[in-house]
């Protein structure tokens, strides 16, 4: 008698897009031609931040569920993800970027993974991202600390890399599948039942620096990061983020300070900021002026300047520790300590309280993927146990 087929597990695709054009169906058309024989995609749920562009029209996922929630404002990467994360079923989430274009054997790679001992202790996995010509980028990274940040503002980091290490992994140093502090977001595979006991990603995070948050809260209880570097994806980054100008520079120096002040002892996070505002900007705007752009020194300017008001207003606590809870508000806290509130949308003052704007549901076809339990889809459930705080 044989034995009954295998059941590969089920993935949820996850794609917040905010004026990415093109690139939505680019990446939509990718992940239907590809190789769903070792991981399925049970749907697709793209969150669109209030795009003003013709970005959602045509969309084409060959027959793969889709739902579309369109949000009248941007709520920030980090709270749009938390809403597509609410509407999936499957054991595991693949939250994916709309500038990216995974190769046809790049689910059939990390699906395979998945089925391997290496794996029972994995929450989190992502892939190799290479350029138009296959040439590796920016794939994983190392958990930020004062020392990286010093050398990447004083440029040491490529002098002295073994005292200074770089953020980034270097090309060299991804060569072969293996453990690393955290993937990159652009292709981000984690277990449901982990993101669920986490509470999603942190959403005072307005973008950039909520997938490290989330990588370092997974491995503290116990779950690590994995980087398949068979599992290609074509990313072209930036799509949406270069539209901001100098929004994009306040939105990053103030979402590392964030990161600073929760996972970080006090002292080192004061001297991140005095960095912030006094050597970095320096060396910015020196670049700018040596380049003649008048429109780098213009960004960096307001970047900074932007990133001073928002400090200014926040008031932030000497430190602080504790283990924050997402709310469907994105306000964050338990009360321990003063909270930190949401980074504002572009050009938009920061406000404290605000409420969430609304949210319509359109374009739903298809009906939501079924859930799966682990055991059927062949992958090891999260443990249980208490939550640290």
């Amino acid at each position: 008698m044989s034995s009954p087929a295998r059941i590969p597990p089920a993935a949820d695709v996850v794609i917040v897009n905010w004026n990415t054009g093109r690139h939505l169906r680019d990446c939509l058309r990718a992940v239907g031609r590809a190789d769903r024989s070792e991981l399925r995609v049970a749907q697709i749920v793209v969150v669109d931040n209030a795009s003003s562009d013709d970005s959602l029209s045509g969309l084409d996922t060959a027959g793969i569920p889709l739902q579309v929630v369109r949000n009248t404002a941007n709520r920030g990467f980090a709270a749009a993800c938390n809403q597509g994360a609410a509407r999936c079923g499957s054991a595991l989430i693949l939250f994916l970027n709309p500038d990216t274009e995974p190769y046809p054997d790049a689910l059939r790679a990390v699906g395979r993974f998945l089925r391997s001992p290496a794996a029972d202790t994995i929450g989190i996995c992502g892939g190799r991202m290479v350029d138009e010509h296959g040439r590796p980028g920016i794939s994983c990274s190392r958990f930020p600390s004062l020392r990286i940040f010093v050398g990447k503002t004083t440029g040491l980091d490529r002098l002295l890399p073994s005292v200074f290490p770089p953020h980034h992994l270097r090309p060299a140093e991804t060569t072969a599948s293996r453990r690393v502090d955290q993937v990159i977001g652009a292709f981000f595979l984690v277990r449901r039942s982990l993101f669920t006991e986490l509470d999603g990603f942190d959403e005072r995070y307005f973008l950039y620096f909520e997938e490290t948050d989330l990588a370092l809260r997974a491995l503290q209880i116990g779950w690590g990061s994995y980087y398949v570097q068979q599992a290609r994806v074509h990313h072209i980054g930036g799509v949406s983020s270069s539209q901001l100008g100098g929004e994009r520079l306040r939105l990053s120096l103030c979402s590392r300070c964030l990161y600073a002040f929760r996972h970080w002892p006090p002292g080192r996070a004061w001297s991140l900021v005095a960095l912030t505002l006094t050597v970095e900007p320096a060396a910015r705007l020196t670049r700018a002026a040596l380049r003649r752009s008048p429109t780098e020194f213009r960004d960096a300017l307001s970047g900074y300047w932007g990133f001073l008001h928002w400090l200014l207003e926040q008031g932030l606590p000497h430190g602080h520790r504790h283990r924050p809870s997402a709310s469907s508000t994105g306000s964050v806290g338990d009360g321990s300590d003063t909270p930190l509130a949401p980074l504002p949308d572009p050009g938009r003052r920061p406000r404290h309280g605000a409420a969430s704007p609304p949210v319509s549901d359109t374009g739903v076809r298809g009906s939501p993927g079924a859930r799966h339990q682990w055991a059927t889809d062949g992958v090891p459930p999260a443990p249980g146990g208490r939550r640290r705080t």
